[in-house]
């Protein structure tokens, strides 16, 4: 995995936006299979790109966030604004002060850009997407910032698709 840690360390945005367009756009197509009980292709070709697109400005965001929700927590630690913390204690406290700071800012973004794609204006449920900042994103991004800081836009990465598995389950029963 040195060939991967590399890439990471000297294209990290090319990095992030190529993890999340392709692996965020897969969790939304598996989320679509999920919902409609079949395989299938959910979206032509132009909506495809625009989805893989739509996951390239939220990788952006996401990487810079990550970056700087490391250094907010390190300065509140050097500051004696927050105690010293273990590992589980520091990832916690990146992934709580990142996803009650920034998540609804992203979910916001995620849904005006999933507006555009589709051409509609669908603000429906969208509190169901600040929820999952709490029951999903914290104890996700907990998780992902154990890991050394190269795994880490990749292991959100993959958490883009488990929450469109989890998605898909939940919005096939309502």
């Amino acid at each position: 995995m040195t060939w991967y840690v590399d890439l990471v360390k000297s294209y990290p945005i090319s990095t992030a936006i190529i993890q999340f367009s392709v692996l965020g756009t897969f969790g939304d197509i598996i989320s679509k299979w999920i919902l409609k009980k079949k395989m299938f292709a959910p979206y032509n070709f132009q909506t495809l790109l625009l989805k893989m697109i739509e996951w390239a400005i939220l990788a952006v965001c996401i990487k810079y966030a990550f970056v700087g929700f490391h250094g907010f927590v390190d300065s509140l630690i050097s500051y004696k604004l927050l105690p010293e913390l273990n590992v589980l204690g520091r990832a916690f406290a990146i992934s709580v002060s990142m996803n009650l700071e920034f998540g609804p800012f992203l979910v916001i973004l995620h849904r005006l850009l999933d507006n555009a794609v589709h051409r509609e204006k669908n603000w429906a449920n969208l509190d169901k997407g600040f929820l999952s900042l709490i029951w999903f994103w914290i104890p996700a991004h907990t998780i992902t910032f154990i890991l050394p800081k190269p795994y880490q836009i990749g292991l959100a990465a993959v958490w883009s698709v488990v929450l469109g598995i989890i998605l898909g389950f939940y919005n096939r029963r309502n």
